[in-house]
């Protein structure tokens, strides 16, 4: 038997993270073929397109709150228990876990800000939307790095499989790669295709959390007599 094995927390933190994994997947899927990626450099075309899609962009952003909200709190369940990670990393795994869930909901709020700029005439938002964009373009990259945090000290103190840590070494490391994307233009805007790449190098991560989920959730409470 081992530590997961007829846990509640274990289950409920499993529970939570696939929640989170499944809503953030189904955001992603909204975004990236409808065009509101919503691209700072670019204002005018980014207040255009939540104008024109806002039935989109708030569905996308109702999984998207939901999906950060989750990992919050998948991230305190774990802080309090002592059999997903080991007891001397829980709370920091947890902890972080929780952060990076605060920091994505900041990200959704700058967003949300962005659909009632939408409604406003063009010229004069234009430098408040760039000015909120950019602020939600970093909130997520904040929320990136601390996940990624989160996943290497998870991964370290996993009581489970020796496989799933490796896995969850190799997605930390493509997540790291994910959020340094940003870094790398300087003082110049973030295109779209670098974005995309961050989007796909941040994919091993989310799985990554989905199969700690359904490790979690597999495992079936001892018979009681």
């Amino acid at each position: 038997m081992t530590p997961l094995d007829g846990n509640p927390g274990a289950r409920l933190t499993g529970a939570l993270l696939l929640t989170s994994m499944v809503a953030i997947l189904a955001g992603v899927a909204i975004v990236v073929p409808s065009g509101l990626t919503l691209n700072p450099a670019d204002p005018a075309a980014a207040l255009t397109a939540v104008r024109d899609n806002v039935g989109l962009h708030l569905t996308e952003l109702a999984f998207d709150v939901l999906g950060w909200l989750a990992l919050t709190a998948a991230g305190l369940t774990l802080a309090g228990s002592n059999s997903v990670v080991r007891p001397h990393l829980a709370v920091l795994a947890g902890g972080l876990l929780a952060a990076a869930g605060l920091a994505g909901l900041l990200h959704d709020a700058g967003n949300l800000a962005l659909t009632q700029l939408a409604g406003e005439p063009l010229g004069p938002t234009n430098h408040v939307a760039r000015g909120t964009l950019l602020t939600a373009k970093w909130a997520v990259n904040l929320a990136g790095l601390l996940w990624v945090a989160a996943t290497a000290v998870t991964a370290v103190g996993l009581t489970t499989s020796r496989w799933l840590r490796r896995a969850g070494a190799f997605a930390a490391a493509s997540g790291l790669a994910a959020v340094t994307v940003p870094w790398t233009t300087g003082t110049d805007s973030l295109s779209s295709a670098p974005e995309q790449l961050g989007y796909g190098l941040h994919l091993p991560v989310m799985l990554w959390y989905a199969l700690l989920a359904w490790q979690c959730l597999r495992r079936t409470a001892p018979a009681t007599s």
